[in-house]
């Protein structure tokens, strides 16, 4: 977590910086399955699925700019059917072109500074938007900046959870206990 710290009327923002704080423990045990692999080890897939630790790393980040994007924004409205939609959400997952475990985890570094220079700078945590259409939301249904917050450290620890049976698979390294 970097140094800055939200301020209301003088005072810390206790539960803003709490919910970041949380992210920022997420995205560092996410780090920590990658420490010391090359980009050959960060994208071999060790399951059956087609998960790997880069493309893990890539995707958490690009859902955090989306769900910025939602805050910012509101819904953006995605044909869920659609192919490209699909296809994009696949790639969101492994390095396509000359795409690098470096750049992956420079654009990581710089989606988190980002979402919480974003999120300092919000009046409050009560700015809401409709959720978008969608068959796992609820209809009419809205998100306040704290549930993004919240659903992004459960993104996060979620993906964490399958960046270490890889790392444990990839070579035994355990990133806890």
């Amino acid at each position: 977590m970097t140094a800055t710290i939200t301020r209301a009327n003088g005072r810390v923002d206790v539960e803003r910086e709490a919910l970041l704080g949380f992210l920022a423990q997420q995205r560092a045990f996410l780090l920590t399955t990658l420490e010391g692999l090359d980009q050959e080890q960060a994208t071999t897939r060790t399951t059956k699925s087609a998960l790997h630790l880069a493309g893990l790393v890539k995707h958490v980040s690009e859902a955090e700019r989306g769900w910025i994007r939602f805050i910012e924004e509101g819904p953006a409205e995605i044909d869920y059917e659609a192919q490209e939609t699909y296809d994009f959400h696949e790639d969101t997952f492994r390095l396509v072109g000359d795409e690098t475990l470096e750049g992956a985890l420079a654009d990581y570094a710089k989606t988190a500074k980002a979402t919480e220079e974003y999120v300092r700078s919000l009046p409050d945590l009560e700015i809401a938007n409709k959720l978008p259409a969608a068959p796992w939301f609820p209809e009419d249904a809205e998100w306040t900046a704290r549930d993004v917050l919240l659903h992004l450290i459960r993104e996060t620890a979620q993906h964490c959870g399958h960046a270490d049976i890889i790392r444990e698979s990839l070579d035994g390294r355990k990133t806890m206990g």
